[in-house]
Formats: C-alpha cells, structure tokens, sequence
C-alpha cells in the first residue's frame, strides 16, 4: 500500500493511539499529555486512533469511556474517529485491508514465513506488547523457519490472498543490531539485537499475523503510521524493544521512519508498571473522586 511521504522538515504529525480493553489510566493520560504537547510545540497535528485490534478484548463500553475520559482530561485531537480527517478510518478494525496488502508486499519479498508452532500466548500478539506484562514476545528459536523456499510456495499464498490459518513471522538477520536514537534526552541512543539464540539476542523472528486472522500489532501500527504520515511516535518506554522490530518492517515495506520518544512509566507503590487493572488509578475513578485534570498534572509535575 502507499505510504504517506515526508522529509526531515515537514509537518508535525503525531499521534495518540489507546486501545479499548478496559479504562484509560493514568499512565495513559501522562504519555498522551507528553504526545500533545510535543505536537503543539511542534505547532503540528495530533491524530486519534482507535487501537481495536483484538476482538475478544476490545469492547464497545471501553471505547465509549475511552472518548469520554479522553475529553474530560482536556485532549484535543484534530483528525480521529469522532471528527473524521484525510486518512480515515482511523478504527484499526475498519483497516484490515491495509493490512493484508502490507502481509502480501512482505511474503512477495521474501521476508516472512508461516508458522505452525503452536503457543498458549499467540492470542495475546494482537495486542501492544505492553499489555501482556513487562516482558513482551519472547525470543523465537526459528523452528518453523524454512530453508527450501521456493516461488511456487510464494505464489500459492499469493493466490490464495489472504494469511489465515497459520501464524506468520517475520524472518531477521541474525546478529543484526538495529539502533536508533529517542528523541527522549533521558533515553537516548538504544540498540536491541536481533536473532533466533535467546541468550545472545534481545528478539528473534517476530510475530505479524495471527492464525485466528488478527493482524499483529508490529504490523498494525508500523502500517497505519505510515498511512497516515505520522512523524514522531510518542509512548511508553516499555515499546523501546518493538521500536527496532518496526523498524525493520518499515525497512521491508520501504515506508519513511517516524522519529521516536518513549515516555517513562508510571507504577504503582509496589513497583509495578500500572495496567488497566489498577481500577483506583484510572481516569474515570479519578475524575469520580472530584479530581480535576488541572489537579492531575499538577501532582504528576516533573520531567517527561
């Protein structure tokens, strides 16, 4: 599919991307905040997508909260789901088929492969590595990988159009580091080595399809930026380690590489990164306690 080209100078395009499994907490508001602040002082765009990937665990109710709270904390976006915008939909599961002309420009090229290695988590790949703990995918030892391609094993799923059925993973160089620079000072320069030896290599050959016919979230996201010419990624620095797996798929894809600045996380007392299960720290208990956004901030001060 087409990408959406810019140089070094253009425009500001950023992004807020939620997911509706469950209430926006404060994590999110935090990192979103940074998002629209950069975009302002960028004096560029901000764009809201609906990251409705999984469809057993992104519910409606969520998505309605997740707009209300959005707007209650006093975001304002100018292109989204609500208000429409030059690259819409901007509704993951309204995109599916951008997503199948990326899986079919990647098996044309050669660089993913089907699975049939079966995992008891391949149904938490939709989501963002983020929500399925602090660890995300782990390394892939490359069982499935074929040595024997061949065309006429290219062009029937080719002919077929569509992934379904089996998983499909993107094949690295082993040894390859991928390094970038965050646009976050605290952050900085950050390399992540690729590979199937799980005690020399940060990530293996990653996942880009699943077999249900949910496309991945490396996927997703790295085709929808692309789509919709967004130039900085702001979030969470718990994705550092997907932002060298994407890219590699921007690279496949031959998509331009938005600038990155991941955002530290906020945790609990114990420690913990928040997940949308802290209930007592989400923006909707909050907000019922009478806190107000101004509050929030104020208590949250400090460098991002």
């Amino acid at each position: 599919m087409p990408s959406v080209s810019f140089s070094a100078n253009a425009a500001y395009r950023g992004r807020l991307a939620p997911t509706p499994t469950g209430l926006l907490h404060l994590g999110h508001a935090l990192t979103f905040w940074t998002a629209q602040e950069r975009a302002r002082q960028h004096g560029g765009t901000l764009i809201l997508r609906n990251e409705d990937l999984d469809p057993d665990r992104c519910k409606p109710q969520f998505t309605e909260a997740m707009m209300e709270d959005l707007r209650w904390f006093g975001f304002q976006w100018q292109e989204g789901p609500d208000v429409g915008g030059p690259y819409a939909p901007y509704v993951q599961s309204q995109r599916r088929q951008h997503y199948l002309d990326a899986w079919r420009s990647l098996l044309e090229r050669g660089v993913i492969y089907p699975c049939q290695c079966s995992r008891k988590d391949l149904a938490q790949i939709a989501r963002a590595p983020h929500e399925g703990g602090e660890d995300d995918e782990p390394v892939y030892p490359g069982s499935c990988r074929r040595k024997d391609d061949t065309l006429d094993w290219t062009k029937e799923w080719l002919e077929r159009g569509a992934p379904d059925g089996v998983n499909w993973r993107f094949r690295v160089t082993d040894g390859e580091t991928l390094t970038f620079t965050d646009r976050n000072p605290a952050i900085g320069l950050r390399s992540f080595r690729a590979g199937c030896d799980p005690v020399h290599s940060d990530f293996g050959d990653f996942l880009v399809w699943r077999r249900d016919g949910v496309p991945s979230y490396q996927l997703a996201v790295v085709v929808d930026d692309a789509a919709m010419g967004i130039t900085e990624v702001v979030r969470g620095e718990d994705l550092l380690k997907s932002t060298a797996r994407q890219i590699l798929l921007q690279r496949a894809l031959g998509y331009v590489q938005p600038t990155y600045f991941h955002c530290p996380l906020v945790r609990d007392e114990s420690g913990l990164r928040l997940a949308k299960r802290h209930d007592a720290l989400s923006l909707r208990a909050m907000r019922e306690q009478g806190l107000t956004p101004e509050e929030i901030l104020k208590q949250q001060a400090g460098p991002r």
